[in-house]
């Protein structure tokens, strides 16, 4: 047996069980012949994935399912750690002991000599201040070179457009962001039946990328916000077969007009309920 079954069996083993869970499952002659299988690459989606289910339990308010959430995307750091310090890359201390040494540098208003009497907005500029001094200590290459590749497409935009405009490459004004999203909608509008399919996508690429900046003009998250309308179209449609089957009919024994009705019907309910 190549782990400590009465540490793993410990109900209140805390950290250190679930690490040593985690080694017991990459055990090479012991343990799980699929956890044993996997490397960063193979285990990066899950760990995507587990940290959008914390970010769905926190919408819906769902404390005890956040607990579970949260548990999962603890396992991807463990998993991850625990690859890693088979390849004597680096252990979980080691990433706990970075995390924590980041936190106090970038926070010596708190636990350096700095005054806590400033502004949270004088705190954000401060906190990129220094992150800015932690990329050209570390040479990152170029503005935009460590701006993560597997960010959702959204997210990713605005932080290359944040980013880039640091350095002072951003409209002034946000008239001129809407300009130019007229520009490209006009542009692609025109083009759709002379381009190639590819190139339909790279005009839409290009309206879509100009769109998150207009939402970073007026300080939204563009990732949020189309969540948030994503929500609200789940919502208004699930209203809609709800009257439908009241009626006995589903959305394909309906026609547009009707559903349309229903929609708009939907969108007086909600605010009513908001008044």
């Amino acid at each position: 047996m190549g782990y400590n079954e009465k540490l793993i069996n410990d109900a209140q083993g805390g950290m250190a069980r679930l690490l040593e869970v985690m080694r017991a499952l990459r055990d090479p002659e012991d343990g799980c012949p699929w956890d044993i299988e996997q490397d960063f690459a193979s285990i990066a989606p899950y760990t995507i994935e587990e940290a959008y289910e914390v970010a769905d339990a926190i919408e819906r308010q769902d404390w005890s399912e956040l607990k579970n959430e949260l548990g999962d995307l603890l396992l991807q750091t463990v998993y991850h750690t625990q690859i890693a310090s088979e390849a004597a890359l680096f252990t979980f201390d080691d990433v706990a002991n970075a995390i924590s040494d980041k936190m106090v540098a970038r926070h010596p208003h708190v636990f350096g000599q700095e005054s806590r009497d400033k502004s949270v907005e004088q705190q954000t500029v401060d906190w990129e201040s220094i992150k800015a001094a932690e990329r050209a200590t570390n040479a990152k290459q170029g503005v935009l070179a460590d701006v993560a590749l597997a960010l959702p497409a959204l997210m990713r935009a605005a932080k290359l457009q944040k980013r880039a405009a640091r350095v002072g490459f951003d409209w002034p004004n946000i008239s001129q962001v809407l300009d130019k999203i007229q520009e490209e909608a006009q542009e692609l509008s025109e083009a759709k039946q002379t381009l190639s399919q590819a190139e339909v996508a790279e005009e839409y690429g290009d309206l879509m990328f100009v769109i998150v900046n207009f939402g970073r003009h007026l300080k939204v998250d563009a990732e949020e916000a189309l969540r948030a309308a994503n929500d609200k179209f789940t919502r208004r449609f699930q209203y809609i077969e709800d009257e439908l089957a009241k009626q006995g009919l589903s959305p394909e024994q309906s026609n547009l007009n009707d559903m349309d009705k229903l929609w708009n019907h939907a969108k007086k309910v909600e605010r009513k309920a908001v008044e």
